[in-house]
């Protein structure tokens, strides 16, 4: 059963990978950007990497994503205002809540065990403890030196950003 769920989620990531690069409305590809950071998240839930999909739903969709919505909208203001809101995508729109109703409730009122084998029980004194202590490990230890890259990567960018942002001071 994981492994049709894992074909589920990475088709679907696959497919909203290929929209973020051929859609032409920015904002549509951003939102296909949500739709694969939330495939990639479930992925990492059922390689029972929950501290990975936590961390991928809280920062990519929660807040860097919500970032840029927010900067497209606040770019294309005066454009957006002479787009039509609604190009008849309510009755598809129905149709997909409909059906996602329909899939909560049949997770909610069916075995969660029976549908993921990989779910194995883990003492109460262990839960969510080994992985994330193997990650803090291997970060810590193994990948130091790519970590800190990463960090100061991070650092020249948001520096960068800072500068581009204040424009020319000669003015």
């Amino acid at each position: 059963m994981e492994l049709l769920f894992f074909y589920i989620f990475a088709g679907v990531a696959i497919g909203s990978a290929v929209m973020v690069v051929i859609n032409k409305n920015v904002l549509h590809a951003a939102l296909f950007l949500i739709l694969t950071f939330f495939c990639v998240a479930a992925i990492y839930v059922i390689l029972r990497a929950e501290f990975l999909a936590a961390v991928q739903i809280l920062l990519y969709i929660g807040a860097i994503m919500a970032l840029f919505i927010f900067t497209i909208l606040l770019i294309n203001v005066m454009q957006a205002q002479f787009l039509r809101q609604f190009h008849g995508q309510r009755p598809l729109a129905a149709v997909l809540v409909a059906a996602l109703l329909v899939e909560t409730l049949i997770l909610l009122f069916s075995d969660f065990r029976a549908n993921f084998p990989l779910m194995q029980d883990i003492p109460a004194d262990r839960t969510g403890q080994a992985s994330l202590e193997a990650l803090a490990q291997l970060l810590l230890t193994d990948y130091l030196l790519l970590f800190e890259a990463a960090a100061v990567l991070l650092l020249a960018a948001l520096i960068g950003a800072v500068v581009l942002a204040r424009g020319d001071l000669r003015q």
